[in-house]
């Protein structure tokens, strides 16, 4: 059990990858657990991707469906999900490199919704030009 408590620790992971854990563990895809809790997949991916966080009620909904603790979602203590085989566990470089990716991925949706409001401030300009 200290390998769990070491896998999925507050120093080792973020709310959003014991969520993904925990999804994974109980084998739902983001779509079926949105489905679950009444959220769009999107927001279950903001979540693991932790660019937004669930409120308190919905935080209370995911740890029932998943069957975890909420403390543990929150701090990587209490009730969770077995971390996986030492077989499949990956080295410390490659959980780098994936912890590298996810902070990218957040950049880029974070810019992608940037890019998105600034194109519709540019079409606004460009109509009240028109007018």
């Amino acid at each position: 059990m200290a390998d769990d408590q070491d896998w999925f620790s507050a120093e080792t992971a973020t709310f959003g990858d014991r969520l993904a854990g925990a999804r994974e563990a109980a084998g739902l895809s983001q779509q079926t657990l949105a489905e679950k809790l009444g959220v769009k997949p999107s927001t279950i991916s903001a979540w693991e991707n932790d660019l937004k966080e669930p409120r308190a009620n919905r935080l209370q909904m995911v740890s029932g469906v998943l069957g975890v603790s909420m403390s543990w979602l929150l701090t990587g203590e209490g009730e969770g999900p077995d971390a996986p085989d030492a077989e499949t566990a990956l080295t410390s470089d490659l959980v780098e490199m994936l912890a590298e990716m996810r902070v990218l991925r957040g950049q880029m949706l974070q810019t992608g919704e940037k890019l998105g409001r600034l194109e519709k401030r540019l079409r606004k300009a460009l109509k009240d030009q028109d007018v």
